[in-house]
């Protein structure tokens, strides 16, 4: 008895360890989710000294990652939460209301706004090519995301004051679908790096796409699929240059989509099929045709005398 209780002892894990761990599940928790694994997280710790330190730490990178989006205060707008609409660790800029958003980011609320300050914002050149791509893809996310919402932001040469420099846009689109009455979840982020490359004229388009989705009836299904893309296009003016961005984000993002659809829709028929071996250990061929008849839960309440 006295060796076991010294191997307990010894198992015990340290406070450093215990958030490190609390952590991990906060940052992995699926779209829409996190709040949920912080209320079961906080009950299974027992410790709240090493929740809430474990809470401050993983809720502003959660938020970053999943590019949260959250209403401001008076119906001023919306604020995307993002590493490049990041002022300070709590301050996020809204340039399509040019706005300041401060964020409470373990309650996912923000507590007030501000005017963003001169130096915070585009100048007036940068903020032409800025605004005119933003309409664009607020219009195509309106049309293709039901409860999509975007922003565009400048990360790179903002200060610049007319043609002869180059800048960088970033276009964020973020769509998310919560049903967990209906055990599922689901998420859209992609991310467009637009380098306006004044030099050669062209405008050099980089994207990446994270579909995220989290099935949780009777077990634990979750998708993660990623894809990054590589496009140009010519420097133009403004508006031709926000309508032909725009056109490309759309095709790509487009053809992805059916193409996801496409193999997600062959999975019973092929992928599924050659997972298994052609014959089971019942030397039975399985129905594939009449999956439907089988229950998994059925099965093992069958197996294991239940419900009788």
């Amino acid at each position: 008895m006295a060796d076991e209780k010294d191997e307990l002892q010894e198992t015990e894990l340290s406070y450093d360890q215990k958030k490190e761990i609390a952590k991990w599940f906060l940052l992995n928790a699926p779209a829409g989710e996190i709040n949920y694994v912080a209320k079961d997280l906080k009950e299974a710790l027992s410790d709240e000294e090493v929740y809430n330190e474990a809470a401050m730490e993983a809720f502003p990178v959660y938020n970053k990652s999943h590019m949260i989006c959250l209403e401001m205060p008076s119906r001023v707008g919306d604020v995307i939460v993002s590493s490049f609409s990041e002022i300070t660790e709590n301050e996020y800029l809204d340039p399509r209301t040019a706005q300041v958003a401060i964020v409470d980011h373990v309650k996912q609320i923000c507590t007030t706004v501000r005017p963003a300050y001169d130096e915070e914002l585009p100048s007036s050149y940068i903020e032409e090519f800025r605004s005119a791509l933003d309409a664009d893809i607020q219009r195509y996310v309106s049309e293709s995301y039901p409860k999509g919402v975007s922003t565009v932001n400048c990360v790179k040469g903002k200060d610049a004051d007319g043609p002869g420099s180059d800048f960088e846009l970033v276009v964020i689109i973020t769509a998310r679908k919560l049903s967990p009455q209906n055990f599922c979840n689901g998420s859209w982020r992609s991310v467009w790096n637009i380098d306006f490359q004044d030099e050669s004229q062209v405008l050099d388009i980089k994207g990446k796409v994270q579909v995220g989705a989290h099935y949780f009836e009777e077990g634990n299904v979750e998708l993660d699929a990623k894809k990054e893309f590589q496009d140009s296009t010519i420097f133009q003016s403004a508006d031709d240059c926000a309508i032909a961005i725009a056109n490309i984000i759309r095709h790509h993002e487009t053809e992805y989509l059916a193409a996801l659809e496409v193999a997600y829709s062959k999975l019973p028929d092929n992928t599924f099929k050659d997972l298994r071996r052609k014959l089971p250990v019942t030397r039975t061929l399985f129905p594939w045709q009449n999956t439907l008849q089988f229950s998994l839960t059925r099965e093992v309440e069958k197996e294991l005398g239940l419900g009788k």
